[in-house]
């Protein structure tokens, strides 16, 4: 089942399936960010820390990097998350 990256409970593993798509300028803008930094389909990406109140930001580990996103961008990037093993 896939679902948005901000909704990925802390330390699950998932695979990027593809971003959604903007809405106005200033969301093409974070996609194209997202694009950049690697969130790319079939990354393995899992949420490795939130922050306090709010649960902002979202530090999120892709690939080998680990990037702090904003609940919003975070709900960009639809995952599908792995059985575990």
């Amino acid at each position: 089942m896939e679902h948005g990256l901000d909704q990925l409970p802390l330390h699950a593993r998932a695979r990027v399936t593809g971003l959604n798509p903007a809405s106005d300028a200033q969301e093409r803008g974070i996609v194209r960010r997202l694009l950049e930094i690697g969130f790319l389909p079939g990354e393995p990406v899992r949420v490795v820390a939130r922050g306090g109140l709010g649960g902002e930001p979202i530090a999120v580990r892709v690939g080998q990097a680990t990037f702090a996103l904003r609940r919003r961008e975070a709900s960009l990037v639809t995952v599908q998350r792995e059985a575990a093993q």
